[in-house]
């Protein structure tokens, strides 16, 4: 039977309508996503020489005879045990199987099988239980490197790895992807070698050359589209803004700008003084001056005759935003504009004709800035904050705003650090600002992680703080209670704090599954302190400015990343007082308490990224997909940094000989990039 890449897995021998389903849970339709589907890990199940040679509890694969007949007898309903005896030219041991009475005609007395597990006991009461076995020679289960897929219910590691067997000689009629003197400059293997030994590896050296191959060829390919989504979204003519001094601007702030601060907006107004779109990145950490960095812009932009969007990604920024900027600008007579959501259609109408109208200078809002009945008048200048929950896509649809011929400049801003080396990836040839020092004034934040037996001191902590006036945040993982685990709830965990534990407070209760004016006028409540205690989910996360507020609580810290709940503790140590941020964990987890306690030692935010990074990968890193980057197979940002930085040598050759990939040596390699970006494939042609 003839395998080709597009054909159905139903197709295949065993793949029948429930195994099918269950294939298509994992992602896999066809042989090409099968090849694709890349084992998690390895087992060694080489033969070793001897049974002797055995440790204890190590996985151990080995060749022995059944020295005693096995027999299968029931211990107790629905329970029945096969025992054995297997033996070879140094020792014998015993053999037992739990509920798979059909091993028993398996294993026939005097014949010779290889087995894998391990091995407990010691001399004469070594034995073993629920081993893998197999005919010698036959090579399917033992005797070499084998295999571990990441699997689904109704799919089993011997159903799948057959599965892949049997589509293994397609492999042969793979396209070579990569051009030809990039395999001899980077030493690459061959494209069919790499899938044979990404799956049924020889030797863990065959392995090592084709795990590297494939992760180059991961790497080149998101580097590329990348680079080309990026040279898309700068073509295009932008504002030349002839007026950039912004001495003015510095001199009406109430406050004095870092080095950082001061050295980004020089950045800024060069670019801006260019055709070409400012296309400029700004981190920094949590309480760092993104906020005026932006407004700096947004100054130069009303100064040349431009307005301006700034697009957050929740309704609570998007105001915190609009108040911020009505301080920081308003003074100078910029007209500012809100427009989110949760406003009424009559509201709306009246900002987006005052945007159309050019009655606005700057427009804040969330997603709803993205809706074809916002034109603006003469957009200029395009902020997005918090960039990496908006999508490729949505950044363009705002961009595409500024009409027809021109390009806005674009700053997107992150209060959640990248790590690095992400950011060399995504960014890589973007322009990256970066605020590397916080504004005077700003303490640190101690930081303890403890266990529900410090509940009552901790009860007595908040009470204190609140007496001196302070106020406190409380943050839990859900919403609401449901499903088995013991997780707070905001909803339920409040009203318990409210009426059980501190009846004399004036404490609130805000998620996001609010209406909009219920959260605005809790917010405003705490912002103006007449909630003591808020009792919330990450709705806080971003957004909340609240000089008072000294004690921050996580509860169930473990279900949080260290990014997330570096930037809660963010949403304290923002006044004179000293604050304190406490996670609560009943975690038995080292890796977890690790995790916590890394976040404890520093509250640099780049280097708890890093962790994060590492720890959880990028997907996981961001909470989600909506960041744009294609999700990897095999590739480890994190620990692949060589690779990476050969990847992206490669890609700029590449690009520079061919800056479309429109050669047709490289259509095979454009058209696995697009398949990396489906999402985004539009915007390669």
């Amino acid at each position: 039977m003839t395998i080709n890449g597009k054909q159905s897995l139903e197709t295949l021998p065993g793949v029948g309508p429930a195994r099918k389903k269950a294939l298509l849970r994992l992602g896999l339709s066809t042989v090409d996503e099968l090849l694709d589907y890349f084992p998690r890990e390895y087992e060694d199940r080489t033969v070793i020489p001897s049974l002797s040679e055995a440790e204890e509890e190590v996985p151990v694969c080995f060749e022995a005879m059944v020295s005693e007949p096995f027999h299968t007898s029931r211990i107790r309903k629905g329970m029945d045990v096969t025992k054995g005896k297997i033996s070879d030219h140094t020792e014998q041991i015993a053999v037992t199987f739990f509920n798979q009475a059909y091993v028993a005609p398996n294993l026939i007395y005097g014949e010779s099988y290889v087995f894998y597990g391990k091995l407990t006991g010691t001399g004469s009461r070594r034995q073993m239980t629920n081993p893998y076995f197999e005919r010698v020679g036959e090579g399917k289960l033992t005797g070499g490197i084998i295999p571990v897929y990441p699997l689904t219910a109704g799919i089993s590691q011997n159903f799948l790895a057959g599965l892949v067997r049997r589509s293994m000689p397609y492999a042969a009629e793979k396209q070579e992807t990569l051009p030809s003197m990039l395999l001899c400059q980077y030493q690459l293997a061959q494209v069919e070698f790499c899938y044979r030994n990404i799956h049924f590896p020889e030797t863990w050296e065959d392995l090592a050359l084709a795990r590297r191959r494939l992760i180059f060829e991961e790497l080149l390919c998101l580097s590329l589209g990348l680079a080309l989504l990026r040279e898309r979204r700068s073509e295009g003519v932008a504002f030349s803004f002839e007026q950039v001094e912004l001495g003015e601007f510095v001199c009406g702030l109430p406050f004095s700008l870092t080095n950082a601060q001061q050295r980004s907006m020089q950045e800024m107004a060069g670019d801006l003084r260019q055709t070409r779109p400012m296309n400029r990145l700004l981190q920094g950490d949590v309480g760092s001056g993104k906020t005026v960095v932006a407004a700096a812009c947004v100054w130069l932009a009303w100064q040349n005759g431009c307005q301006s969007a700034l697009m957050a990604p929740t309704d609570l920024l998007a105001r915190q935003h609009y108040r911020t900027m009505d301080s920081l600008l308003g003074a100078c007579g910029l007209r500012i504009g809100l427009l989110t959501g949760s406003m009424t259609e009559k509201q709306k109408r009246r900002v987006r004709e005052a945007a159309s109208l050019g009655e606005l200078d700057l427009l804040v809002g969330t997603h709803a800035l993205l809706t074809e009945e916002v034109q603006f008048h003469h957009l200029g200048m395009v902020i997005t904050d918090e960039q990496h929950r908006f999508g490729v896509m949505q950044r363009a649809a705002l961009s595409a705003k500024a009409g027809e011929g021109f390009r806005p400049h674009v700053l997107v801003m992150s209060a959640t650090p990248i790590p690095r080396t992400l950011a060399l990836m995504i960014y890589g040839e973007l322009d990256l600002s970066i605020i590397d020092e916080l504004p005077p004034g700003r303490k640190p934040v101690a930081t303890y992680i403890i266990g529900e037996d410090k509940r009552t001191r901790l009860n007595r902590f908040i009470m204190k703080q609140i007496q001196e006036g302070r106020q406190v945040y409380l943050v839990c993982p859900m919403v609401e209670e449901g499903g088995a685990l013991e997780l707070k709830a905001a909803e339920q965990y409040g009203t318990y704090l409210q009426n059980e534990v501190f009846p004399e407070l004036n404490l609130a209760v805000l998620h996001g599954k609010m209406k909009g004016k219920n959260k605005e006028h809790i917010m405003e409540d705490f912002v103006q302190g007449k909630v003591q205690m808020m009792v919330s989910t990450t709705v806080i996360e971003v957004g909340m400015d609240v000089p008072n507020a000294s004690l921050m609580i996580v509860e169930n810290a473990e279900r949080f990343g260290l990014s997330q709940l570096h930037q809660l503790r963010g949403r304290v140590g923002r006044g004179d007082h000293p604050s304190y941020c406490i996670l609560i964990s009943e975690t038995k987890s080292t890796h977890t308490m690790e995790r916590l306690k890394a976040l404890a030692s520093t509250t640099d935010g780049f280097r708890i990224a890093e962790e994060d990074l590492k720890l959880r990968g990028p997907g996981d890193f961001f909470g989600s997909r909506q960041h744009g980057l294609p999700q990897l197979k095999i590739a480890d940002l994190a620990g692949d940094m060589r690779l990476l930085r050969e990847a992206q040598e490669a890609s700029r050759v590449l690009l520079d000989q061919d800056p479309k990939l429109e050669n047709p040596s490289h259509q095979v390699l454009r058209e696995k990039v697009m398949r990396l970006f489906e999402e985004h494939r539009d915007n390669f042609t």
